[in-house]
């Protein structure tokens, strides 16, 4: 089952990427020759779009032989719904190096007989299991 944005992008003139799941392109409603189509894809798949000329989302669908409706990912046919993740990559990342910082420092006070908190050792390891779950890692 293909995406929205691999459905999509194929059909367009001028295409380019502007930033993480952003692109623009040349409208296909009305004949640009310079990009003035925006797109959006939302962390759960949804492409957003919008003309700077004015031209309506289902103008611009119906010019390439799409409809509004294949902008939206398709359903699952098990009715499970699909897995969103509420934190990006590089998130999970970032959080992942400050707790083994952490974790490592804690590690060190309590190796050289610092008094140290303990507890925040735990928290960290179980925030990095948490990630690691998260990410799908094991």
């Amino acid at each position: 089952m293909s995406s929205p944005i691999d459905l999509l992008l194929p059909h367009l003139e001028g295409v380019r990427r502007v930033g993480k799941e952003r692109y623009v392109a040349c409208c296909p409603a009305h004949g640009d020759k310079h990009p003035s189509l925006a797109i959006r894809e939302t962390d759960d798949g949804v492409l957003l779009l919008h003309c700077f000329a004015g031209c309506e989302v289902r103008s611009v669908m119906g010019s390439i032989g799409l409809e509004v409706s294949d902008l939206y990912p398709k359903k699952d046919v098990s009715g499970r719904k699909p897995e969103r993740r509420p934190f990006s990559a590089n998130d999970l990342i970032v959080l992942a190096a400050w707790e083994s910082l952490l974790a490592s420092i804690i590690a060190n006070d309590i190796a050289q007989g610092k008094l140290t908190d303990k507890e925040r050792l735990f928290i960290a390891a179980s925030r990095l299991q948490h990630i690691a779950e998260v990410a799908n890692v094991r």
